[in-house]
């Protein structure tokens, strides 16, 4: 019987609470942003720009759940919440609004934008979040 602790999902943060919550606020900026009225909403600048966008906000997810979890079995499972985040989302246009429609480019452009974010995992970005809080953790003087 081994007396070693089981390995941790989350990494090492004084503030895990403040990282996550930021995480959930992360995701709720993405429901929000997806279901917002279209007619609300800037031009695009250039076609194609949506999916742009929709790449690098499921990067972003996907890269914080790369700085907040410690292995990669979870980092991979988060990855594959923020792919069916992305697929819920296309469906809640579809379903939930008048002027939005589902989009499985939109999709697509999620879940390669979710994958591209594990590639954060093996460089040392991934501690960005721990270096923050540790700094932030010090006492001044």
């Amino acid at each position: 019987m081994s007396s070693q602790a089981p390995p941790r999902a989350l990494r090492a943060f004084r503030r895990p609470w403040l990282w996550i919550g930021l995480w959930v606020a992360l995701f709720a900026l993405v429901a929000l942003g997806s279901l917002w009225n279209a007619d609300a909403l800037p031009a695009p600048s250039f076609e194609g720009i949506d999916k742009v966008q929709h790449f690098i906000g499921y990067a972003v997810l996907s890269a914080w759940a790369v700085m907040l979890f410690a292995r990669m079995r979870a980092q991979a499972l988060a990855a594959l919440v923020v792919i069916a985040f992305g697929i819920a989302t296309e469906v809640a246009q579809g379903v939930l609004t008048t002027d939005r429609s589902a989009d499985s480019a939109d999709a697509m452009a999620n879940a390669l934008g979710a994958l591209a974010g594990l590639l954060l995992s093996p460089t040392p970005l991934a501690g960005t979040l721990q270096r923050l809080d540790a700094r932030w953790s010090r006492k001044p003087g």
